[in-house]
């Protein structure tokens, strides 16, 4: 599916430069080093953290898209950053856990 389709199930796009990349898996963590070593390519990373490591993070990870559960936002200097390095950011409302499970029905 593509991350631009995650908006039919309640995610919220914050910013999507890249709205046809394919989501091919999920990863779920907020330790950084540990999303930078085992997230995979096309993987949608589900996390809380919301500081401006987030889009370096996804960006040498390669993931698909950042996904802030339980409602994070992002401050606006964020959402011009990860724009920039054509990083999608999508919000929801529900926990981490709710994510991975609507996310393994649809993948």
């Amino acid at each position: 599916m593509t991350v631009e389709a995650l908006t039919e199930y309640g995610f919220e796009a914050i910013c999507m430069p890249d709205p046809d990349r394919e989501i091919t898996g999920v990863y779920i963590g907020d330790l950084l080093s540990w999303v930078m070593g085992r997230a995979k390519s096309g993987d949608a990373w589900l996390t809380i953290m919301s500081n401006i490591n987030i889009v370096a993070v996804a960006s040498l990870a390669d993931t698909s898209c950042i996904i802030l559960a339980e409602g994070v936002t992002l401050e606006s200097d964020v959402i011009k950053t990860a724009e920039a390095k054509d990083i999608n950011v999508f919000s929801f409302s529900g926990s981490c856990y709710d994510a991975a499970v609507l996310l393994s029905g649809l993948l």
